[in-house]
This record gives structure tokens, sequence and C-alpha cells, in this order.
């Protein structure tokens, strides 16, 4: 394997002791970061230790911007990884920063705090080095028409129920038109409950307790369809990463990348 070859894997892959190191230095990193983006905004901790944040936020931007650019470097198209979901995820993690240095002024300062901000989108960065979060994910896509089919099901459901109060209550009990009681349906299908508005005929409150009822087991539907694939990702997928565009998550006997079409490498 040549040096390149090597620090790919070390990179994109966690199956080496190098490349586990570089997941945990780079988890803590993020974790870090986070850290210091939220207690950035509160004033009397940054008073005290505003040197200290500006200085560790600092290098820790410029120990990502070398991660994406050492990426950028290292797959065979560099405009599928910084157009891909994470790449532009890693691009978000480094700009703030940099944006800040080029809009200097106090009449710009709200601007570029407001900027800064967007650092909080490191936290999507630990989804590529978690790699059950990767497996959830794909479980997400697999089952995606499955989904929607679902939730298109229980948005009729809940038309159909809010109008149906609409009609039993009426609005001197606060269901004054059929959108505001399709709302009440769907706080009370989702086992919410808010108490902003409630039943107060007899019908109404029966229809009520069906409603509640029949949340729960509405709430089960997507976990058994999403854990069905989950279970079928996670019994075929490996941790071979595309050379091409650094998508993981492949079958353990892919040949070709799911997302490029471009040919993996087996170590």
């Amino acid at each position: 394997m040549t040096f390149k070859s090597k620090l790919r894997k070390i990179i994109f892959e966690a199956d080496t002791p190098a490349g586990k190191a570089f997941d945990i230095m780079l988890l803590l990193a993020i974790l870090l970061s986070i850290v210091v983006v939220m207690l950035e905004t509160v004033k009397p901790i940054d008073a005290k230790y505003h040197n200290f944040f500006f200085i560790t936020e600092w290098v820790l931007t410029l120990l990502f911007t070398i991660e994406y650019l050492l990426r950028l470097y290292l797959v065979k198209k560099p405009t599928g990884y910084a157009f891909s979901f994470f790449g532009i995820i890693d691009l978000l993690a480094i700009l703030p920063s940099f944006i800040s240095v080029f809009l200097p002024g106090s009449q710009l300062l709200m601007v570029t705090r407001s900027l800064r901000l967007l650092r909080v989108f490191r936290v999507l960065k630990l989804t590529r080095y978690i790699r059950e979060s990767q497996s959830l994910v794909q479980a997400l896509v697999a089952s995606r028409r499955k989904i929607i089919v679902f939730l298109f099901a229980v948005l009729m459901l809940t038309v159909i129920l809010g109008t149906l109060m609409y009609i039993i209550e009426g609005g001197e009990n606060g269901f004054s038109s059929i959108p505001r009681s399709i709302y009440w349906a769907i706080v009370t299908l989702t086992t919410v409950g808010y108490g902003d508005i409630s039943p107060i005929t007899v019908m109404g409150q029966f229809v009520a307790s069906f409603i509640m009822i029949l949340g729960y087991g509405i709430i089960a539907i997507p976990t058994g369809l999403i854990s069905v694939e989950f279970t079928r990702k996670a019994n075929t997928q490996s941790h071979i990463s595309c050379p091409n565009c650094s998508a993981e998550g492949h079958r353990a006997d892919a040949d070709f990348c799911y997302s490029c079409g471009g040919e993996l490498t087996h170590y």
C-alpha cells in the first residue's frame, strides 16, 4: 500500500488501531467544539474565559480544516465528496470561523456571531464516527417509502377525526374551525396533549378516548418498519468506504459503490 492509501484507510475507515485513534481524536474535538459554542453564549462564563474559548476554537477550526483538505485530497473525485452530505457538513463546520475574519466592524458583529453559531452543525459530524448511526440512517432510507405511506395514512386519519370533532364539539367548545380541530387531533393522536383544547360533550370525550388509544398503536408501526430494515442492514453491511466519494455502509460482498458506482477497494 502506498502512503496515500494508508492515510486514506486511517481517515476513512476505522478497522485499524490508527483509524480508531483518529476517529476518537476527532470525536473528542467535535464534543469540545460543541461545548465551547454553547458556553460562549453564557455571558458570565464567556467574560471569564473568553481568551481560552477564542484560542480553543481556532485550534479546533484548524484541525477540522486540515481534516477537510485531507479528505478532498484522498478521494478520487473531490467534487463528489465536497457536494455530499458530510462534505457540506464539514465545510459548514469550518466556514463560520473564517467568515468572521473577513467581516470585521461593529455594524456586522451580530451577523458574524449568527454565522459563527453555525458551528453547532459539527454535531452532525458525530454521525460519521458512530457506525451504528450509519446503520440507522440507512435503515431510515430503506424504509422511507413505507414511512411516507404511513404518514399519509395518519394525515388522512387526522383530517377525518378533526372534522368529526368539529361537528361534534363546535366553536363554543374551542373547536372553532376544521384546521384547529385537525391540530387538536394531531396533538391527541401523538399523545402529546397540550391541553389548550379539550372536548366537553360526552360524544367528544368518547372520540377523544378512542384517538388516545389509537395513538399508542400508531407509534409502534414506524418502529417496527425501521427495526426490520435496521436488522437487515446490520447483517449485511461492511465498513468499506468508497475511494471516489467516501460513501460508507456498503454490503460486504459489494464490488461497486451504491452512491457513485465507483469500484470499491477491499483491503
